[in-house]
């Protein structure tokens, strides 16, 4: 058998891999090969429905799904393959108040993105389905460059673009083992037809792309679906309008509905979803479908007929059901693998044919570029942990089947798979009433109630049931003290020779002396963030403190940096799962444990409190005085108890985290993956003065920062954070909050997007965290509004933050 080299080996020949490959060669990759097991399409791409769509909850997926679709025209240009592109818009139908409040939070999310999207009557709906049964809508969002493709064509229209970009396809090549080189530098890939040597290996195998994982050891949460849609015969109504109807989305029906000829290709999202093969794929399965099961789309149909009987009256021509993968969330699982160097992931692209397009966009750019030129962290494979094992990708993938199309709330906290990480303090909290939120696995009061029956929230796009609670959490850390357990924080320790060298290479800050705590941006080679983590000197190790949603992201970016440097860093943080406690009598409850505590803001110091040994810090996320407590998850439980028992006296209130957002908010705080994400510089987000280009270490984006800063990005160029109190049309607070993603107008421009809002319960005030255009804030941010659930108000730029601007309560006890 032969050898071959190659530099990029992407592995399937379905439209993901088909679209990474030519992107690469977009990125001026020529040496870059694809292999495909049997023939191009041959997994799920040859019998997607072929539908098109921008709606994501996820706003940049949406922009990369909108990305996808712009591409289609340009692509049938390059490689002069037809792709069957029609383009005959969407409609996403409505049969509640209570759904149409959702698509217009979206179109307002559409209108920051820069999507084409508007909010329609029925009256406008029946004029473009004019047999539509509108009695059961409410209304819908237009979205008119939606459409549908033929999906084989589209697939290998990006192989002949890749192809005349340089790139090499070879079919009829199966995988059949992976192994990394002794000297780390890359793959050794073993086929039928010999063995092809790569530095870097894309896993875009589809059905098959746990398979691929397994043989580097690595298990990728992405279970086949049984999916199935059926078309119809012809149907006079379609035959006599003379014209293509748009695609149809009946959410609240669950089903999908497009042209097909003329009839109709009708899809469901049933509620009895049945998984695929759930152990291994079938290396021998291919242009096969499954079984059809009407019955499990019965219910389904009903609706439909109800709604569109002209389908009632149709005949059945096909039924098609094959399998599709969906990870957890249902986003795809895009990205540098954790653990495996050079081993990248394109899988679980349920939706291939809205999204291919942008997955090949963002994994060229990460493995060209180093990074994504968006914000992609709803796809990168690094958003889950070790935690998402079969069991719970089988319980979150059939979840996220079944809630395809359901309407998804503000804070919603999803049953499945739960509890599956807990704290030892866990049933103590749950006996006080906590209601429990999951974040990367692990169970997080989000709030607390006054009683087990009231213990549970109502969801919905308002403040819930869960606001009064909140806001005595919040007036408690104003007046006394706050306790909130932080199990879900990331923790990192880092030792060894060269521990100072490795920080120093990646965290933009100096570091601090011993005994002290630092905000420690972490950037990328352009100069955006990565990473908002604290660092602190504990004399013989350093500590890192950030988002808890960020741990395999983390840890894939020191592994990717470490080279041959001599450290150590150790995740505890569920081993070191502690509480922070704020208020101004939390020095008077703590002193009565008789440790010698760190007194000054932003140090920290070894103590015991009572009966366990914990590391201290005297820092805060609430605006108050308080501390952080980090101690051994055996003593967790201990600790609690103590602490609530010093406090008894003290008016000590257990909080949780709906409650710090909030606090933080009237502090002017960004908080990982709301305002700080890779979309933005530190230099826009108000960690500027974190950041040391003086320093002499040559730290990772440093030379990017430095030319950020002589272009003046976040003072004179592009846009800064900025705080808002969102009033109505008399002034007033409205009674309701921003939620993030909504664009911030001036005029009919738009000039800055909210990343998150909510109650501030010091102030009164209706607060949002976002972005603007730095002339508008220069000039004072005058006329500026927003759209709250379709509803427009008007904001106020706060150019002093409205709670302790000086920041005197945080820094002394009262």
């Amino acid at each position: 058998m032969a050898d071959h080299k190659t530099d990029i080996l992407v592995i399937g020949g379905g439209v993901v891999g088909c679209s990474v490959l030519y992107h690469l060669t977009k990125k001026g990759v020529t040496d870059c090969t694809l292999l495909e097991r049997s023939q191009l399409t041959s997994g799920s791409s040859w019998h997607a429905a072929g539908s098109m769509h921008t709606l994501n909850g996820d706003p940049n997926v949406a922009a990369l799904q909108e990305y996808t679709i712009k591409l289609y025209e340009d692509l049938e240009r390059i490689s002069g393959q037809s792709i069957g592109h029609h383009k005959v818009g969407g409609l996403y139908l409505a049969s509640s108040e209570q759904r149409m409040t959702l698509l217009r939070r979206e179109s307002s999310k559409a209108k920051y993105l820069g999507i084409e999207s508007y909010i329609v009557s029925m009256d406008e709906v029946e004029k473009m389905v004019p047999f539509i049964e509108k009695q059961h809508f409410n209304g819908a969002l237009w979205e008119p460059n939606d459409g549908y493709i033929d999906p084989a064509s589209v697939t290998h229209a990006y192989a002949k673009a890749a192809k005349l970009g340089g790139a090499t396809i070879e079919i009829e090549t199966p995988v059949t083992a992976i192994a990394p080189l002794r000297n780390g530098n890359g793959f050794e890939v073993t086929t039928p037809k010999g063995t092809w040597h790569a530095r870097i290996v894309v896993n875009a195998s589809g059905l098959w792309g746990r398979e691929i994982g397994k043989m580097l050891g690595v298990f990728l949460p992405a279970l086949p679906m049984e999916h199935q849609y059926l078309i119809t015969e012809d149907i006079p109504e379609i035959a006599e309008l003379g014209r293509e109807l748009p695609n149809m989305i009946d959410t609240d029906g669950e089903s999908y509905f497009r042209q097909e000829g003329k009839g109709m290709l009708v899809g469901t999202y049933e509620q009895r979803p049945v998984a695929w093969s759930p152990d291994t794929t079938p290396w021998d399965f291919g242009h096969e479908l499954l079984n059809e099961d009407f019955d499990r789309m019965a219910d389904n149909l009903k609706t439909a007929f109800e709604r569109f009987p002209f389908l009632a009256r149709a005949g059945v021509k096909k039924v098609v059901n094959g399998p599709m993968t969906f990870a957890p969330d249902g986003n795809p699982l895009v990205g540098p693998v954790p653990g495996v160097p050079g081993f990248y992931a394109a899988c679980g692209v349920m939706a291939g044919f809205s999204q291919g397009g942008g997955v090949g966009l963002a994994l060229s750019e990460w493995i060209v570029d180093g990074a994504p030129s968006i914000d992609v962290y709803g796809m990168d494979v690094g958003r889950f942990g070790n935690f998402a094992n079969k069991a719970y990708l089988s319980a979150k993938a059939h979840e996220n089947y079944r809630r395809r199309f359901r309407v998804s709330f503000p804070n919603e906290q999803l049953p499945d798979a739960r509890p599956l990480q807990t704290s030892g303090a866990y049933d103590q909290l749950k006996q006080r009433h906590a209601v429990f939120g999951a974040g990367f696995g692990v169970e997080t009061p989000i709030w607390f109630a006054d009683s087990a029956e009231n213990a549970k929230e109502e969801w919905g796009f308002g403040r819930s049931n869960a606001h009064p609670y909140i806001v005595a959490e919040c007036k408690a850390v104003q007046e006394a003290a706050g306790l909130m357990e932080i199990a879900g924080y990331a923790k990192y320790t880092v030792s060894g020779r060269d521990a100072e060298a490795f920080l120093d290479k990646v965290l933009a800050c100096s570091l601090p002396e011993p005994g002290r705590v630092k905000l420690a941006p972490m950037t990328n080679d352009q100069g955006m963030l990565v990473g908002d983590l604290s660092v602190a000197n504990l004399g013989d190790k350093y500590l890192l403190l950030g988002s808890g949603a960020m741990q395999s992201i983390h840890s894939r970016w020191f592994d990717q940096h470490r080279g041959n440097l001599r450290v150590v860093v150790h995740n505890r943080s569920l081993s070191y799962p502690g509480f922070s406690i704020a208020g101004p009598k939390a020095a008077k409850i703590m002193e009565k444990f008789g440790a010698e505590l760190p007194q000054k803001f932003m140090h920290i110091k070894h103590c015991e409190i009572g009966m366990t040994p914990a590391i201290v810090a005297r820092i805060s996320f609430t605006g108050e005085y308080g501390y952080e407590i980090y101690a051994p998850a055996e003593y967790q439980r201990r600790l609690l108890l103590d602490l609530l028992a010093a406090g008894e006296d003290e008016g000590l209130k257990l909080i949780g985290v709906r409650a710090l957002l909030s606090l933080r908010l009237e502090k002017g705080y960004g908080a990982w993956n709301l305002e700080f994400t890779s979309d933005y510089s530190p230099l826009q987000s108000e960690l500027g003065h974190f950041v040391n280009t003086q320093k002499s270490a040559d730290f990772i984006g440093k030379a990017a920062l430095l030319a950020q800063q002589q272009a003046g990005l976040g003072t004179t160029t592009g846009r800064r954070m900025a705080l808002f109190s969102v009033v109505d049309g008399k002034g007033n607070e409205p009674g309701y909050d921003a939620m993030g993603y909504e664009p911030i107008f001036q005029g009919d421009k738009v000039v800055g997007t909210i990343r998150s809002g909510g109650y501030g319960a010091r102030t009164g005030l209706s607060l949002a965290n976002g972005y603007l255009d730095v002339d508008v804030y220069d000039a004072g941010g005058e006329g500026l509004s927003t759209e709250i659930l379709g509803d427009s108000v008007h904001l106020r730029l706060l150019q002093e933050l409205p709670y302790d601007p000086q920041g005197a309560r945080m820094r002394a006890a009262n």
